[in-house]
């Protein structure tokens, strides 16, 4: 299949799309060493200054990688998902696992290192929660998922919340569908908030491990309703 040369505009996008649609139909398999920059040059009808960006921007991708004397050579056939993308492929019983680690572990900071400020936020996310629960479930969860944020936010770790925050759109996703799935909230349109409660109480008291244990059994049972395990699967899979 002839590359053929690309439009005027702009070039370096162009001739990455062509060199990568390459790599993917297997024109270059996994191994091989790509043409010369001169050659793709010629081919693409673009300068050698623009194949070599796009070179760059498919390296960038884990395309290809180049060798020093040898060229550049194909390593993947597939552009790498950065992390992102991964979370939002990712199915939601997978991320509630690394979810339960990372907030367990916030609590626990949370009950060493509050401050005021904090305290008064998770207390006023609390507040929130209950009012949402007059609400639909999408508010709800919101409402739900801003309380746990400032429960994170007060263990003044900045990677644990910034990981957080990827996991906040799947997160939503997923606990929307699973309310919607279970119909938990007619029966208890505030459910779980005893437990909420319970894990505010342990931070402010600086109860480290309570609260810990507080978060990991909610984070067991979604909403503090025995949700069987059956119901969250099938939220994942919805959620692929």
């Amino acid at each position: 299949m002839p590359l053929g040369p690309v439009r005027p505009s702009p070039l370096v996008e162009q001739a990455a799309d062509r060199l990568r649609a390459q790599i993917t139909a297997g024109e270059w398999p996994v191994g091989s060493r790509l043409p010369g920059e001169t050659t793709l040059a010629t081919e693409l009808g673009v300068g050698r200054s623009t194949v070599r960006e796009a070179l760059r921007a498919l390296a960038g991708a884990g395309l290809v990688r180049p060798r020093q004397g040898a060229g550049v050579f194909v390593v993947a056939t597939e552009p790498a998902e950065d992390w992102p993308t991964r979370l939002r492929r990712a199915a939601v019983t997978d991320v509630y696992e690394v979810r339960m680690g990372i907030e367990v572990q916030a609590a626990r900071l949370a009950a060493s290192r509050r401050t005021p400020e904090d305290v008064t936020a998770m207390e006023r996310a609390l507040e929130d929660r209950r009012a949402a629960a007059g609400a639909d479930d999408s508010a709800f969860v919101d409402a739900d998922i801003a309380f746990h944020a400032a429960v994170v936010a007060a263990a003044h770790n900045p990677v644990l919340a910034d990981i957080f925050g990827q996991f906040t759109p799947v997160l939503r996703k997923g606990l929307v569908e699973l309310l919607a799935l279970t119909e938990l909230r007619a029966h208890d349109p505030n459910t779980g908030d005893e437990a909420h409660e319970a894990l505010v109480r342990a931070v402010v008291e600086g109860a480290a491990e309570t609260a810990a244990e507080v978060l990991r059994a909610e984070l067991e049972d979604p909403f503090g309703a025995q949700v069987p395990r059956v119901a969250v699967t099938r939220t994942a899979e919805g959620a692929e």
